[in-house]
């Protein structure tokens, strides 16, 4: 489980810590001319802050994880299974469900909500270079007003959903690579399904999740 969390969550650092940068940049970009407009350049952080926090983050990094890492399960375990290699797990004494699934299912469910973190700081960073592009906002008074803007009521549900998108990953990888058929096509097959059926999946597990948070908070 160690291994697979090396190989799908510390290599995703780069990809996801360069979507969140530019998200985070773009984003206080677009919203300025409109805060300015109405005289509340000064509420940017919070603005930005909540949007990366409550939903921007957890869901791009899902689906950057959904396109990498599910495509990459899918594929993997569909070309161990046309190759028989499962198969051969099995007859060595070797539980390949086990061996192959859960660890990845682990894997990916303890390291996508960790890169949404990850992407979430680094998205904050891109905003406060943002920022000052414009204008002039200290560092300190920047991060003041982020940890002021947020609080458990926003952390929970979205480290919640974050650990439910990456189960979802995990089994839909798994399960198309699992279940793969028809030799090298099927491995293509399953690492294009595993990519949709994931990210349809997270769409669903937001609504829900969004609609959960209204209903209890």
């Amino acid at each position: 489980m160690i291994h697979q969390a090396y190989r799908l969550g510390y290599r995703s650092l780069t990809l996801v810590g360069i979507s969140g940068f530019i998200i985070g940049l773009v984003l206080t970009l677009q919203a300025r001319p409109t805060m300015v407009e109405f005289g509340a350049e000064f509420y940017i952080p919070t603005m930005v802050t909540i949007s990366i926090v409550r939903e921007i983050g957890p869901v791009l990094t899902a689906m950057i994880c959904a396109g990498k890492l599910g495509s990459g399960i899918g594929a993997e375990l569909s070309s161990m299974k046309v190759s028989e290699q499962l198969d051969a797990m099995d007859v060595s004494g070797v539980n390949a469900f086990n061996y192959t699934v859960v660890t990845r299912v682990l894997a990916t469910t303890l390291m996508v909500p960790l890169l949404v973190f990850y992407a979430d700081a680094i998205g904050l960073l891109g905003s406060y270079f943002a920022v000052n592009l414009e204008g002039e906002m200290t560092l300190k008074l920047f991060f003041q007003k982020v940890i002021g803007s947020i609080g458990y009521a926003d952390i929970i549900p979205a480290t919640a959903k974050s650990i439910l998108f990456g189960f979802a990953i995990g089994i839909v990888g798994c399960y198309k690579g699992y279940t793969a058929e028809g030799g090298t096509v099927g491995v293509g097959q399953a690492a294009n399904s595993s990519v949709v059926a994931a990210s349809f999946l997270i769409f669903i597990i937001d609504m829900i999740a969004v609609q959960l948070t209204q209903l209890i908070i």
